[in-house]
């Protein structure tokens, strides 16, 4: 794959890399976000669970109309949780942004998350 072909994405309406990577890379048709901690764009975390999940998927809403597209468009979704026992949490403030037909996903609980988030969203949308 050449340089050529990728194309970053980048928006000042979700927190900056706090590493070596990109916000979101396109590829063709397919768009890659990085993992979306739930922190707002000035770097600062809410306190539960709940606010991180929707912080985190703004943000991953924000890096999509980035590239012109939106969360209808996300076809797999990955979701890094610290505890899983916050699962149903972070599933009920999914479900408010996401409509039939669902994305596929995978949830999967880590021992530890960047700058010690509660949750950690990347996805995978069709640009087509």
């Amino acid at each position: 794959m050449t340089e050529q072909l990728k194309q970053v994405i980048a928006t000042n309406n979700a927190p900056g890399a706090i590493g070596p990577y990109s916000q979101a890379v396109r590829i063709g048709d397919l768009l890659f976000t990085s993992g979306q901690l739930g922190m707002n764009p000035a770097g600062e975390f809410p306190a539960t669970v709940e606010e991180q999940a929707e912080q985190s998927l703004n943000n991953v809403k924000a890096i999509l109309e980035a590239a012109g597209a939106s969360m209808s468009q996300v076809v797999k979704t990955t979701v890094f949780l610290k505890d899983m026992n916050d699962f149903a949490q972070v599933n009920a403030v999914y479900s408010k942004f996401f409509t039939q037909p669902y994305p596929a996903r995978s949830a999967v609980e880590v021992a530890r998350l960047p700058k010690d988030g509660l949750v950690e969203i990347e996805v995978i949308a069709s640009l087509k």
